[in-house]
Formats: structure tokens, C-alpha cells, sequence
């Protein structure tokens, strides 16, 4: 505790008396200061015990002594010590109707006391409370190393909220809670994710107060990590402010944490190796191998039926996107920063470094294994078959795409710094090769559709037309067609209308003829004339097929 008036009073050497405001001598006291000034207030920064001798003040004033107290109050003079025997024999009446009137503190000081004596109480009291608390920081410092190393962040945290009597809760990068002491204050904690999210989105070290009249405590938020981007954030709630004692343990749980986060990030890194060498073998068809080198760091994800995302960002797609209308003459890039984020590094806003914590933070609160692989300007993942992990990359997705139309509905998706993500459908150990020639697919498809997501199921279950919205089939099905639209521009037919009606009743001469019109003569006659400017027959069913997809394919411009 720090010294207070009443610890003053009681002080034996100083023999004080209370001559007024003796109901609130327990405030603390910050210093002892002297003046004999007529207005001290200037210099007076608040929490003071003022000692004077009324040298330079009409003491007897009634209205005098009314102002000035009022004034010291206003200040936040906290005590005056009024010294007798030097210019006042005692104390005189009107400093204590107005100190009565005020409720302001006023001490006797007897002549045998120096001021200089009240000064060295008042130090060496400060002194003698910044020592506790330097020595129980210390020690709350070795209870919270003790509990990190033997019970982990869950006893850490049991530790810290002993130690500032309240609670405190520990966040993963999604703003999501991890653990909380005691247990009761995880409602309280999952109140502040809203808070913790916008904390996040702040460069670290950061920090903000949560609190006020109308909440039940105090709540500082820490992030945890040393990268630009958090890795976790600390809520530590109280009834009051922190003391210094209290102080020195948030400060030591905030270093414990961030070590522990780096440490995890380190042994996170080795992990993604061997998860990278993991989905190597599984591509190539060696699942038994994938599981020795695995042993029991996936649990049963490589023994059940699991699910493939391959997921681009959004500009990395649109190259690709363009290499492919290219015959891909151009180079592939190098891993980017964005692979590097994903990997456990600072992503920012990356979104595949978002897409990567997003679903490993779903997975660790499920209790689910996942394996989290960058490669390259894609990030992989196998995640297990209705898994949290799957439903939280959906969610994402489907954020995303929620925000794109409401932000700039207009811009096309490769422009933005989104994702582009391909779902396989669900597979075995021994069909992994399959799974992500179906998510590429998948991850195609969303490319070319403007989407965020899409999943292997759908293109089985939608149509293959929307597929044609693309540039390479529309330039194969404009040089396909070209010599029948100039042949019917000149005026000399119909080939294209003749054509695309007897395609579409499979070759049946009445009834297509009885479409456009015509004899089915002259219909005979039309396709001809198509198979002549063409030159290709009609009778091979892959040129049919060919020219109704052509055909399928200009009409969607």
C-alpha cells in the first residue's frame, strides 16, 4: 500500500494531529511538498500533502482562508500540514472552518517536527511500496514461468488472474477464445471479440482499454507475437486499474506468451515441412509412406475420407488466367510473399495467410488435425470430410464473395486482392492425386466464373456451358464458323440457322427442316454446302459435336 494520511498520523516520530477531515485520511499520498506561497495551485500536480507555515498568508481571514482551500481542493491537494509555533501559536480557526467546510484533511504539525521529517516519511513509504512491488512483480514473474512451463498457457493464465484478482483469456488469430481462468469468465471473454478483431488489425505491439460505467470490470487487451501481424491477443479484466505489482505480471504473461507464440511458430514451420513431404507422397501414390513419415502428427486424417482445397489469390489467378489464354509462354513466378505469410510469417491482409489461420484456428477449436501446405502461389489444404476446417473455408469464402458484390460489384475478380479456391470432393488416402486434379478443376472453374469458391460437386451437377466463357474456346469457335457467317453475310443462305437447328434435333431432316421452314431438300442441300465449306463431314460424330459447342460458344458473347 502506499503511505496514506493515516499512516502518517499514526507515524510515532511525527506526532501529527488531525484537526480536520478526519473521515478521509485514507487517500494516498504522492509527495510532501513545502511552499509558502499565496497560490501554490500552479505547481501542485495532484495526490500532494502540502506543508506550510502561513508565512505569506492572512490565516485569521474567514474569506481569505476559504479561497485558498477551495483552490488546493481543486488541485487535488489531497492534505495540508499546518506548522504551529513558528508564525501561529495554533492553528487558527478559520483555516479549520474552512478545511471542515471543504473536507480537506488538516494536520498539526508540531514545531518539534521538521518539515523535512513529513518529506523522508512520505519517500521513504514510496520507496518502501515500489520495493513490494518490484519484489512480488518478481515473483509473480517466476509463479507464471513455473505455470507456462508445467501447465502451459491454460495455467499461465490460472496464474495471472490470481495474481491481478479478476481474469484473464487468451485469443488465437481469429479472434477466437482460446482458454480462460477461471472458467466462468469465458462468457465474459467471448463478449470481446469484436474488440479483439479490431486489435488485430493493428500493427504490433498494440494495446487497448475496454470498460465503462455501464460493464461489470476493466478490461486491457495486449496482441501477443512479434510479427506485424498478431498471432494472439491477451484480455486481462479487473475492478479497478492495475497496480504496479499487478502491472509487472501482465507484463511478464505478455513475454511468456510471445515466446511461446514464436516457439510454436518455429515448431509450426517444421510441421509445414514435413506436411509439404507428406502431400508429396500422396500425390504419388504412396499413402502407406505418407503415414509412416506422418506417425501420429495428423491423427486419422490420412485414414479417412478427406477433402482437397487449392486456393490462389485473386491477382496470382488472373496471371495464370492470362498464361493459360497464352499456350502458357510465360514463366511460373516464384513463391511469393503470400506462400511465406501462409507459412507462418507477417501476411497482413494477405488473404491466403487469412485463409490458412482461418482454417487452422477452426481445426485446433474443433480438436481436428489439418495439414496446411504453401506451394509455391497456391496454398493446399487437406482437411477431413465435414470437418470444422472445410465449413470455416466456406465461410470465409462466402464472406468474401458477400463483401466483393457489395463493395465494387462491377470490378472483375482478379483485380482484387481476394482468393480464388477449388474444392475436391471427398476422397481416400490412395485417390489424394485425384483430389487435387478436382480441386485444380474446381479452382478453374472459379477462375473463370468470377467466384471465390467453388467445389468439384457442382460442376458435375451444373452445366458445361458456362465453361465456354472463355476467350481460347470463343477464338477456337470464331475460326471454326468463320467461312459459314461470311458465306450467309453475302445473302446466298442460312447456313448457320440451317446447322444449328439440325444439330439440335440430332440430325432428323423433317423436323428440323419443319423449324426453319423449309423442304427438307433444301435443308439436304444446306448441309451440303456446310460440309463443303468446311470441309469436314457431318457423319463424324466429333465434328458434330465440335460445331454445336462452337455454336454454344458464340451464342454466349
Amino acid at each position: 500500500m502506499p503511505p496514506t494520511l493515516a499512516s502518517l498520523v499514526h507515524h510515532s516520530a511525527l506526532k501529527l494531529t488531525v484537526r480536520a477531515g478526519e473521515d478521509r485520511l485514507d487517500v494516498p499520498v504522492r509527495w510532501a511538498h513545502v511552499s509558502e506561497l499565496a497560490d501554490p495551485v500552479p505547481y501542485m500536480e495532484g495526490g500532494e500533502l502540502l506543508l506550510i507555515t502561513a508565512l505569506k498568508l492572512d490565516a485569521e481571514d474567514p474569506e481569505a482562508m476559504r479561497r485558498y482551500v477551495k483552490r488546493l481542493v481543486g488541485a487535488g491537494v489531497v492534505g495540508l500540514g499546518f506548522a504551529i509555533g513558528v508564525n501561529y501559536d495554533e492553528v487558527p480557526k478559520a483555516l479549520v472552518d474552512a478545511a471542515e467546510e471543504e473536507g480537506l484533511p488538516l494536520l498539526e504539525v508540531p514545531r518539534r517536527t521538521p518539515f523535512l521529517a513529513i518529506s523522508k516519511a512520505v519517500s521513504a513509504a514510496i520507496a518502501a511500496e515500489q520495493y513490494r512491488a518490484v519484489t512480488a512483480g518478481f515473483a509473480a514473474q517466476r509463479e507464471l514461468t513455473k505455470q507456462a512451463l508445467n501447465a502451459g498457457p491454460e495455467g499461465l493464465l490460472a496464474a495471472l488472474a490470481a495474481q491481478v484478482d479478476g481474469w484473464a483469456a487468451l485469443y488465437d488469430a481469429s479472434g477466437a477464445v482460446v482458454a480462460t481462468a477461471p472458467e466462468w469468465a469465458g462468457r465474459r471473454a467471448a463478449r470481446l471479440t469484436a474488440d479483439v478483431e479490431r486489435l488485430r488489425d493493428r500493427p504490433a505491439p498494440a494495446s487497448a482499454v475496454v470498460g465503462g460505467p455501464e460493464t461489470e470490470d476493466r478490461v486491457e487487451l495486449h496482441s501477443i507475437g512479434t510479427s506485424r501481424r498478431p498471432r494472439a491477443a491477451l484480455a486481462v479484466g479487473t475492478a479497478a486499474p492495475l497496480g504496479t505489482a499487478e502491472r509487472y505480471a501482465v507484463h511478464s504473461a505478455i513475454a511468456l506468451l510471445t515466446l511461446t507464440t514464436e516457439r510454436s511458430r518455429s515448431l509450426h514451420a517444421a510441421e509445414q515441412r514435413i506436411g509439404a513431404a507428406v502431400l508429396r507422397m500422396l500425390l504419388a501414390g504412396q499413402p502407406d509412406h505418407a503415414r509412416a513419415v506422418a506417425g501420429d502428427l495428423y491423427g486419422g486424417l490420412l485414414d479417412a475420407p478427406f477433402r482437397m482445397i487449392v486456393a490462389e489469390s485473386a491477382s496470382a489467378s488472373a496471371a495464370r488466367a492470362h498464361a493459360d489464354g497464352h499456350a502458357r509462354v510465360q514463366p511460373a513466378k516464384p513463391a511469393s510473399a503470400a506462400a511465406t505469410a501462409a507459412a507462418g510469417g507477417s501476411g497482413g491482409g494477405d488473404p491466403l495467410a487469412v485463409l490458412a489461420e482461418t482454417v487452422e484456428a477452426a481445426a485446433a477449436r474443433s480438436g481436428e488435425a489439418v495439414l496446411v501446405v504453401p506451394e509455391g502461389e497456391r496454398l493446399v489444404v487437406l482437411a477431413g470430410d465435414g470437418s470444422a476446417a472445410v465449413a470455416a473455408c466456406g465461410e470465409y469464402a462466402a464472406g468474401l464473395e458477400a463483401g466483393r458484390a457489395a463493395a465494387v460489384p462491377e470490378q472483375p475478380a482478379g483485380d482484387q486482392d481476394e482468393l480464388v479456391v477449388g474444392l475436391s470432393a471427398p476422397v481416400g488416402p490412395i485417390a489424394a492425386a485425384a483430389a487435387y486434379k478436382q480441386a485444380e478443376q474446381a479452382l478453374s472453374v472459379a477462375r473463370r466464373r468470377g467466384r471465390v469458391l467453388v467445389e468439384h460437386e457442382q460442376l458435375a451437377s451444373g452445366s458445361v456451358l458456362p465453361l465456354l466463357a472463355d476467350d481460347a474456346v470463343r477464338a477456337f469457335a470464331d475460326g471454326l464458323l468463320r467461312a459459314l457467317y461470311e458465306h450467309d453475310a453475302t445473302g446466298r443462305g442460312d447456313l448457320v440457322a440451317s446447322l444449328r437447328a439440325w444439330l439440335s434435333r440430332h440430325g432428323q431432316w423433317d423436323a428440323a427442316a419443319a423449324d426453319l421452314g423449309v423442304h427438307r431438300h433444301t435443308l439436304r442441300y444446306r448441309m451440303r454446302r456446310v460440309e463443303e465449306i468446311l470441309g469436314r463431314s457431318l457423319d463424324d460424330p466429333d465434328v458434330r459435336m465440335e460445331l454445336w459447342l462452337a455454336l454454344k460458344a458464340t451464342s454466349t458473347e
